[in-house]
C-alpha cells in the first residue's frame, strides 16, 4: 500500500508504469497540477526498456537510446534534469576528439549526472562489409557491393522514381524510396529478423513512422546540401550527433524517479496490475498483485502504459467482443539481448572517427547477413566509455536478438543462448571465441508493439478506450505505437494537460507521432 497519500482527502492518478511515458506524467502531474501520481511498476526497475542494466561493473542500454528530439519540450526536461557538458569527456581526453566547447556545463569527470555530447555512427554489415546507414554514394559504397550490384541498385532507383507501387505493405513503402534491389540487400532480411515475417506482410504504418522522410534522394542531398544548412532541422535518421547520459539512459529516469518521490509522487515496484474494473462507463478500481499480496486502489484518473492486449484482457467481461478479439490477437515481437565483453574486436578501424583503443566507433550495427540470427550488435565503449568498467583494455558489446515469448530462441537456457550468440558473432568474423571475458543474458517482453495481424483494426479497440472518460493511453505499449522516448513522453505531456484542462477529447494524444518528417528505425 503506498504510504502518505489520503485517498480521500486529494485528487489522485494511478499511472501503471515506470518507463520514460509513465513516469512524465507523474513529473508532469507534480510540476503544473494539485494531482498526486502513484505508479505501479511490474518489475523491479525503472526506465521500462529504457533501462540501463548492470553487469559485474559494466552497464548495458536495452535496445540503444539516443537523446535526439526537435520538441523543446522534451529537450528542456532532459536538460533540467541533466545539464550538458562543458568540458572535455573520458573519451574527448584520450583521444584529442572536437566537441563543441560553446556548450557549458559540468565536467563529467566530476559530476556523475550529466548528458555527453555523442556522435552518431551507425553502419551496416553486409556481405562482411561495412555499409554506411543510410545508404550513401561514396566511392567504398560501390566497391564494398561490386559493379554489378551497384548497376542493378541504380537501375532499380531509377525504375521506383517512375512507378511508384500503392503504399500497401512496407516492402511498397521501402522500395518506392529505395528499389528493389537495395531494399532486398538492405531492409528486407533486418526487418524479417526484427518482425519475424516478410515486409509484404507488414503494413506500411511502420515505416510511416519509423523513417518518414527518409529515402535514397533525401540521403544524396543531405550529402550535398549539408555545408549549407547548419543548424537546420534534419530527418532523424541522417542526425550526426546526439546527447547521451553517462551511466546510461536508466540514469536520466532514475533522476526522473528520484524527483517524483522527492515531490510527493509515490513509485511502487513489483506492482502487477491484474484487474481494471470498469462501472458506470468508468474505470473504478484496479487490483494490484504486490509483494504484500493483492490490493485494491482508486483514483481519479488512471494513466496506462501497459500493452493493450493486458489492459483489455483486465476488463473482463465490460469490452464489446469485437475488441477483445481484436487486443487479444494484436502482435507484439519480444527481445534477447546478450552482453559480451571481449579483448578486443576483429574489426579493423577504417573511419575518420577516433574511438578508444581504435575500435571500430559505430553505436550500433545492423547485421544483414543471411546466415545468422543475429539482428544489432551495440558497442556500449561508443555511447559512453563510463558504461564501461574497463574501457582502456575491454570491448563491452550487446548482441540483439528478435524473437516471440515461447519460442526456441525465447526457450533456451541462458549458457546455451549465449554460447550460441558467440558462435554466431565468431561466424561473422566480428570476435573469436577465446577473446570472450564475460557474459550475460537479458529478455524483454513485449518490446516491440507489431504493425499486422490484427492491428489493421486497432482504431476499434482505440475507440472503445477513449469512451472511459478516466483512462488515458500513453506511451509505446499504452498506444502499441513504435515511439521512440520523446513522443512516448509527448504522449504523456498531452495527457496531463488534457487531465488539467478538463479536456474529454484524447485525439491530441493519439495524433502524437503522427507528422510526416520524423523518426528512424531501430
Amino acid at each position: 500500500m503506498p504510504k502518505g497519500v489520503d485517498f480521500t482527502k486529494q485528487k489522485t492518478a494511478i499511472i501503471i508504469g515506470a518507463g520514460p511515458a509513465g513516469l512524465t506524467a507523474a513529473y508532469e502531474l507534480l510540476k503544473t497540477t494539485d494531482i498526486i501520481p502513484i505508479i505501479f511498476e511490474e518489475s523491479d526497475h525503472i526506465g521500462g526498456i529504457s533501462r540501463t542494466a548492470e553487469h559485474n561493473g559494466n552497464r548495458m542500454d536495452i535496445g540503444g537510446h539516443r537523446f535526439f528530439s526537435k520538441i523543446d519540450e522534451i529537450n528542456n526536461i532532459w536538460q533540467t534534469l541533466m545539464p550538458i557538458q562543458g568540458e572535455p569527456s573520458y573519451d574527448d581526453i584520450k583521444t584529442g576528439t572536437q566537441k563543441n566547447l560553446s556548450l557549458y556545463g559540468p565536467d563529467p569527470e566530476k559530476e556523475d549526472k550529466v548528458l555527453l555530447l555523442r556522435n552518431r555512427v551507425s553502419r551496416i554489415y553486409y556481405l562482411r562489409k561495412f555499409f554506411d546507414y543510410p545508404i550513401s554514394l561514396k566511392p567504398e559504397t560501390f566497391i564494398n557491393m561490386g559493379l554489378a550490384r551497384t548497376l542493378m541498385a541504380g537501375f532499380g532507383y531509377i525504375y521506383s522514381c517512375v512507378a511508384k507501387k500503392e503504399e500497401t505493405s512496407l516492402e511498397n513503402f521501402y522500395i518506392n524510396r529505395f528499389g528493389k534491389p537495395l531494399y532486398e540487400m538492405f531492409f528486407e532480411d533486418y526487418t524479417e529478423k526484427l518482425w519475424g515475417i516478410n515486409p509484404k506482410n507488414i503494413s506500411a504504418d511502420w515505416g510511416a513512422q519509423r523513417v518518414k522522410g527518409l529515402s535514397l534522394t533525401k540521403a544524396v542531398l543531405n550529402v550535398i546540401t549539408k555545408p549549407f544548412k547548419k543548424g537546420q532541422n534534419v530527418e532523424t535518421s541522417l542526425i550526426e550527433q546526439f546527447y547521451y547520459p553517462k551511466k546510461g539512459p536508466g540514469q536520466l529516469w532514475e533522476t526522473m524517479a528520484g524527483h517524483i518521490e522527492a515531490s510527493g509522487g509515490k513509485i511502487v515496484k513489483n506492482s502487477c496490475v491484474k484487474k481494471v474494473t470498469v462501472k458506470d462507463g468508468k474505470i473504478s478500481h484496479i487490483c494490484v498483485e504486490t509483494n504484500d499480496g493483492t490490493a485494491q486502489f482508486k483514483a481519479d484518473y488512471y494513466i496506462s502504459t501497459m500493452p493493450i492486449k493486458d489492459l483489455v484482457a483486465g476488463m473482463g467481461e465490460t469490452p464489446p467482443e469485437n475488441v477483445k478479439e481484436i487486443s487479444e490477437n494484436l502482435p507484439y515481437r519480444d527481445f534477447i539481448t546478450v552482453g559480451l565483453l571481449v579483448n578486443k574486436l576483429q574489426l579493423e578501424n577504417k573511419t575518420n572517427h577516433k574511438t578508444l583503443s581504435d575500435i571500430v566507433p559505430d553505436c550500433w550495427i545492423y547485421i544483414q547477413e543471411k546466415d545468422v540470427k543475429l539482428g544489432r550488435l551495440q558497442i556500449f565503449n561508443n555511447w559512453s566509455p563510463y558504461m564501461v568498467k574497463d574501457p582502456d583494455n575491454t570491448v563491452w558489446i550487446g548482441l540483439e536478438y528478435f524473437c516471440n515469448e515461447g519460442d526456441e530462441l525465447w526457450n533456451m537456457s541462458d549458457d546455451d543462448f549465449i554460447s550460441f550468440a558467440v558462435d554466431e558473432l565468431e561466424k561473422t568474423g566480428i570476435i573469436n571465441k577465446e577473446d570472450v571475458l564475460d557474459s550475460t543474458r537479458i529478455k524483454v517482453k513485449k518490446a516491440y508493439p507489431a504493425y499486422f495481424g490484427s492491428y489493421e483494426r486497432f482504431d476499434e479497440v482505440r475507440e472503445f478506450l477513449d469512451t472511459i472518460p478516466n483512462l488515458y493511453c500513453i506511451g509505446r505499449n499504452g498506444m502499441h505505437r513504435y515511439n521512440n522516448m520523446d513522443h512516448s513522453m509527448l504522449s504523456a505531456i498531452e495527457a496531463v494537460r488534457c487531465i488539467k484542462n478538463n479536456i474529454s477529447d484524447k485525439s491530441s494524444i493519439w495524433s502524437v507521432n503522427t507528422e510526416k518528417e520524423y523518426h528512424e528505425e531501430k
